[in-house]
């Protein structure tokens, strides 16, 4: 139930407001994605292509839900992001290794259909936002792009790990730097939020990616643990995590209002 004294001034997001326990969630979530989509590609034996079809099929019912729900859900708006990154992992790795195109041109593909989304949205709707998610149109957008954003995230924790040669350590003390840069820009005002949220939402992505990989994979001196295992650790640790700091939809000034 929308709050009173925010139905005339304000109104309610269908996404949580972006604080410290949203990122961590975040990185909890592409971490298990990351394994999870390696789990089904790999263990169950499904292959890229159809892991990618049954995982894509699971987001697409999610994502129709939470778009059409009227109100914010912490429990499905997580499952969605899971089910995205999920998603996202068996189609980068379809893309990059079944079809050849390898970390950088999936990187580089991959980036270019995040930013024309971003575009293509800034030109339909006037504006891009990263919490003022109220309206169905704005919404989908939101997903579009996040579905970008996930499987960009696979390929260029790859493109670190393994093309720059990196490793899963040294990716992540990277992509981590970057992150940090990011907060210092958001802490200073210097560039747009907007911008800001969505640079972290594209980079916690691949700190996911080459974090699971580091859990599940033998190579670049990684654990190698058992996926279903990680799984099963991950999903508890979210869980927790979002019980001990519960999500709220995030809220902003109404468009009359402002």
């Amino acid at each position: 139930m929308t709050d009173r004294h925010l139905t005339d001034a304000e109104i309610l997001s269908k996404v949580p407001a972006a604080t410290a326990g949203f990122w961590i969630v975040k990185i909890l979530a592409t971490t298990l994605g990351e394994v999870g989509g390696n789990l089904v590609s790999m263990n169950m034996g499904l292959g890229y292509l159809t892991a990618t079809l049954i995982l894509a099929s699971l987001f697409v019912a999610l994502a129709a839900i939470q778009i059409f729900a009227r109100r914010f859900h912490a429990s499905l708006y997580w499952l969605t992001i899971v089910a995205s990154t999920t998603a996202g992992t068996t189609l980068a790795d379809y893309s990059t290794r079944s079809i050849g195109l390898g970390y950088t041109g999936g990187s580089i593909l991959l980036l270019s259909l995040v930013i024309a989304s971003l575009v293509v949205w800034r030109i339909a709707l006037g504006r891009v936002s990263a919490d003022q998610i109220a309206d169905r149109r704005t919404e989908l957008f939101y997903w579009i792009t996040i579905t970008f954003s996930q499987t960009l995230g696979t390929a260029l924790g790859d493109w670190f790990a393994d093309t720059a040669g990196l490793g899963y350590w040294g990716s992540a003390m990277v992509i981590s730097a970057m992150l940090l840069v990011v907060l210092g820009l958001q802490m200073k005002r210097m560039v747009n939020g907007v911008w800001l949220f969505w640079a972290a939402f594209v980079l916690t992505r691949p700190l996911g990616a080459v974090l699971g990989n580091f859990l599940d994979k033998p190579d670049h001196g990684g654990l190698a643990l058992d996926r279903p295992l990680i799984v099963g650790t991950l999903s508890v640790l979210m869980v927790l995590a979002l019980i001990v700091n519960p999500h709220r939809a995030g809220h902003h000034r109404s468009d009359a209002s402002a």
